[in-house]
């Protein structure tokens, strides 16, 4: 693809990406495998797969990239990414969660391992060369963090670039004890492209105008943007000594009053810790002018939710909803193409945008 976009890595000088990204349907198509395929993405809870011998099976961002994923755990308690879709003639395999000792696809009886190794299959005798490597399900590169998921459908996608910093910086956490709670999770469908919502996200600029619930707990002045390969990190300040983080001396933050840190990975996960707990938000494309936004909700502290920075997330939603919704308006506008950038307060949308065109421009 010729490039189409270019963003000056000088901020002061620098120009929005132009609207044609979010308007040009051919550009939403090679997002797809240019930008999603390429990077991690988010399956959720090792709960998923409790037990040796659980299977679930699941699709990697259902409406856009739409590819059929199985999770399994072994006997030796070991967890797997698989293509869900049988070597054989290609029909999906598991088609709900189960518990099995191996897979076998209902279509012809072939069996796989639950490391996705295959294993027989009927009145193949007279086949020559056979089994070889490509019977067996593909396997994906699978991270564990904590009790969290992650897989990529790219075989070369560097986990450490996407993780390493967020990883290292709450290394103190107790993970384990980070428990799911459904009931307090919640999904939202937003009127607008998918990356408007991820731009709006990566920048507390807005704070003081949008949010003014948020704006009487966050120490705007004191709010940062830390940059990194393929994350990064807003770190939001309390002006109080109330709901912070008790930080221990190993954090660099330690003596800092955090009210919440706010880790975006390219390019659509979002990783809000706060003092109760944390909001992982997904941000799935639907169309090229809809989008879907899942929050997981985990506490860690059950005494401490929905206060500080953390609190009232759905009226905090609703009031981005609304102002993502209107730029969604104004892009298509004849007489809006590109903006600049403020030096201060926008340097994670313009991280965010020399990311996407290194991706398109790959």
């Amino acid at each position: 693809m010729q490039k189409r976009f270019q963003i000056d890595p000088d901020i002061s000088v620098a120009r929005t990406l132009n609207t044609e990204f979010y308007t040009d349907p051919y550009l939403f198509e090679e997002s797809k495998e240019k930008i999603f395929s390429k990077s991690w993405q988010y399956i959720g809870g090792d709960s998923l797969v409790s037990d040796p011998g659980s299977c679930y099976p699941f699709t990697l961002l259902e409406n856009y990239l739409n590819e059929p994923l199985l999770l399994t755990r072994d006997a030796n308690q070991q967890i797997f990414c698989l293509s869900n879709v049988c070597t054989h003639r290609g029909t999906t395999l598991v088609g709900e969660a189960c518990h099995s000792v191996n897979l076998r696809c209902r279509y012809h009886g072939r069996q796989f391992r639950l490391d996705g190794s295959f294993l027989s299959m009927p009145e193949f005798k007279e086949v020559k060369n056979f089994p070889g490597k490509e019977d067996d399900l593909t396997r994906l590169p699978l991270h564990v963090w904590g009790p969290w998921l992650f897989t990529s459908l790219d075989f070369k996608a560097d986990k450490k670039q996407y993780f390493q910093k967020m990883e290292e910086r709450l290394s103190w956490l107790p993970l384990d004890k980070f428990i799911y709670k459904p009931g307090l999770s919640s999904e939202y469908i937003v009127k607008a492209h998918w990356a408007l919502y991820c731009e709006n996200y990566l920048e507390g600029f807005h704070i003081p105008f949008v949010h003014a619930g948020l704006n009487a707990v966050i120490d705007f002045g004191n709010y940062t943007t830390e940059i990194f390969k393929s994350s990064n990190l807003q770190l939001g300040l309390a002006k109080s000594d109330e709901q912070i983080f008790d930080l221990p001396v190993s954090s660099p933050d330690h003596g800092k009053k955090v009210a919440a840190y706010y880790f975006f990975v390219y390019p659509n996960m979002m990783f809000n810790f706060y003092p109760w707990g944390l909001s992982i938000n997904l941000v799935q494309p639907l169309s090229i002018e809809k989008t879907k936004v899942s929050f997981y909700t985990y506490v860690w502290k059950e005494e401490l939710f929905n206060k500080g920075a953390g609190s009232q997330l759905d009226t905090v939603e609703m009031e981005d909803e609304e102002v993502v919704e209107a730029v969604q308006k104004g892009i298509r506008s004849r007489f809006y193409h590109q903006g600049r950038y403020s030096v201060s307060r926008e340097q994670g949308i313009h991280h965010f945008h020399q990311l996407v065109c290194e991706s398109l421009n790959a």
